[in-house]
């Protein structure tokens, strides 16, 4: 792990800034006036209870679902605030691997990975392909999977590719939503080491939700913790251990812990 906030949280510079947001489904409330930061160079690893909101608070961050009240900032602007040309350039400066990867069936790898840059960018089919396979080296992956389809593609290998299209567009920040779910422990640390590499190679934020205790202890610098609706608590590992919360104790502290005991 990387001690206690990383490079990226000395100066605490935050690229993503949440204040008394509040989302709710018909009447059940599901963020209550929730805050987080996120700092400019981080690993933040987002944890919660199942159906607490995790993926929630992701998806509204990146306006796939709708906010009743509260302010997000990303850059310092403000998303309710902004034009939808200055909205279109800040989303090009993140990328997003949903959870399964969420590729599009009918697509080949390469096709996956050309998508987000054809949608934002008018340039040849030959450069696109040159991008396409350059993306895919960068995680781990052969030339030749470009032509296939997602179906014939591991779970891991799919999330390899996911992760390749979430950086087709060469982000600053990187959205992770349960990256290493249904993985086996083997190809779960290969994928945590991948995302550490790239994260320290091209100098990304990285918000990642997870519930993977594995992998909150290899690569997340920080940890903010989602409970009773409100952020609970943000901080490095060791502050995690060191709570007395009921929930922080049976997660980080439970039967099933690498740190039961302590």
């Amino acid at each position: 792990m990387a001690g206690n906030g990383g490079a990226g949280t000395s100066n605490q510079e935050a690229v993503i800034r949440v204040r008394d947001l509040v989302v709710a489904f018909g009447s059940t409330v599901i963020l209550d006036h929730i805050a987080l930061d996120v700092y400019r160079g981080e690993v933040l690893g987002f944890v919660g209870g199942s159906g607490a909101g995790k993926s929630v608070l992701m998806r509204t961050i990146i306006g796939l679902l709708p906010k009743h009240e509260g302010r997000i900032e990303v850059f310092n602007s403000d998303l309710s605030a902004i034009t939808e040309r200055e909205r279109q350039a800040i989303e090009r400066r993140w990328g997003v691997l949903f959870q399964q990867g969420a590729l599009f069936s009918s697509l080949t790898v390469r096709q996956n990975v050309q998508f987000p840059i054809r949608e934002s960018l008018d340039i040849s089919d030959r450069l696109l392909d040159e991008i396409a396979y350059a993306k895919l080296e960068m995680v781990g992956l052969p030339p030749d999977v470009g032509d296939k389809l997602p179906s014939e593609l591991s779970g891991g290998m799919t999330k390899r590719v996911a992760l390749a299209r979430a950086l087709a567009l060469d982000p600053e920040i990187v959205f992770l939503d349960e990256p290493t779910s249904g993985l086996d422990p083997i190809g779960a640390g290969d994928f945590d080491d991948l995302i550490r590499t790239l994260q320290q190679t091209l100098g990304l934020t990285v918000f990642m939700v997870t519930h993977d205790l594995d992998s909150l202890h290899q690569i997340c610098d920080r940890i903010a913790v989602l409970a009773d609706r409100k952020v609970i608590a943000a901080g490095p590992l060791s502050a995690m251990l060191a709570s007395e919360h009921p929930w922080m104790k049976a997660y980080f502290r439970g039967k099933r812990s690498r740190f039961a005991g302590l």
